[in-house]
């Protein structure tokens, strides 16, 4: 339970580190949000638990694959932004085409020899 713990906050330290930085310096806290530092978090706990170069080099290739999938929600939520839709439904909207893009990783990738 404790390294459980001790990962969920230091995960939430990260985002708010970067939500506060954006407030000042929205440039600086995109950065840092941008940053693949969930991933890094991962693949090193994902080590310390079970150190198995296949596993990780598996885990490493198939985080690639996924996230290519969500690249194109930010840009459509400040499209959105800038043609007056609301925060919350441009993040729906968002959130709503990521799940659709990852569903269709998820089911075409394997069919192109993408080991997910």
């Amino acid at each position: 339970m404790v390294p459980f713990v001790l990962k969920a906050i230091i995960s939430g330290l990260l985002i708010a580190a970067a939500s506060t930085l954006a407030r000042r310096f929205p440039g600086l806290g995109a950065l840092v949000a941008s940053l693949p530092l969930v991933s890094v978090l991962g693949m090193m706990w994902l080590w310390h638990e079970r150190p198995d170069a296949a596993n990780m080099a598996a885990h490493a290739g198939a985080t690639f694959w996924y996230v290519l999938p969500s690249l194109p929600m930010f840009l459509l939520i400040p499209a959105l932004l800038r043609q007056g839709v609301g925060f919350w439904p441009a993040l729906a909207a968002g959130c709503a085409l990521t799940v659709a893009l990852y569903a269709a990783v998820t089911w075409l990738g394997p069919r192109f020899g993408l080991p997910l």
